[in-house]
């Protein structure tokens, strides 16, 4: 990565024209051969820039970025006020907070969030097309299969039936229920989940943390 603080003009020739008069800003140079132009008041979005594949020809006064189409962005640099490189390495990629496997850990920790007197079998409980989430046992100590989706969708629903099938073969274990639990769950699988007489559960992630809503209360 390379940045650049500059006084600098930027025109861009392509399919349309842009011009950007001479002023103080950021120019990201990527090893992808990316080039963006920042200011400091527009966020994340850049003001202009060239995607790549295209190649920069850097003339002391004048940048030309070029691409295949023959398109250009051309920096005109008055003044250089800054200019380093660094090296940032392999990106390991984004780690959403709340994925379902937080959801999982988190529900059979608080399981009871089910239902009072609600106890855990297991996570992860084996089934021969794959483990279900968590096998519980509900207040009547009756076995329950629970899916654990970010966002529940249609084919979450299939899923859960699937294991519900399943699992209703094994005498020690039928009669066994479901529950579709999820963080948002789409109208059309809530009425698929309920023709199917499986229970639906909005999950509240903040609240399996012990975090209390940042709200004033009256009481």
């Amino acid at each position: 990565m390379r940045l650049v603080i500059a006084r600098c003009q930027v025109d861009y020739v392509g399919r349309l024209t842009a011009h950007l008069p001479m002023a103080q800003r950021l120019l990201l140079v990527k090893a992808d051969g990316s080039v963006s132009v920042h200011s400091d008041d527009r966020a994340y979005k850049p003001l202009n820039w060239m995607s790549p594949p295209c190649w920069l020809i850097e003339d002391p006064d004048v940048w030309t970025v070029q691409n295949k189409a023959g398109e250009k962005l051309v920096i005109t640099v008055e003044e250089v006020l800054h200019d380093s490189k660094h090296e940032l390495g392999v990106e390991p990629g984004l780690v959403k907070d709340g994925v379902e496997a937080h959801l999982q850990e988190l529900l059979a920790e608080h399981v009871t969030t089910l239902g009072e007197g609600w106890s855990l079998v297991r996570r992860e409980f084996p089934t021969a097309i794959g483990p279900v989430d968590l096998m519980c046992r509900d207040d009547g100590g009756k076995s329950v299969a629970v899916e654990i989706k970010r966002r529940g969708e249609i084919d979450g629903v299939e899923q859960l039936t699937r294991y519900l099938e399943l699992l209703n073969r094994d005498p020690l274990l039928a009669p066994v229920t479901g529950v579709f639990a999820a963080q948002q769950i789409k109208p059309q699988a809530r009425t698929l989940a309920e023709d199917r007489g499986i229970r639906c559960v909005v999950l509240d992630y903040d609240k399996l943390r012990g975090i209390e809503p940042d709200e004033y209360r009256l009481f």
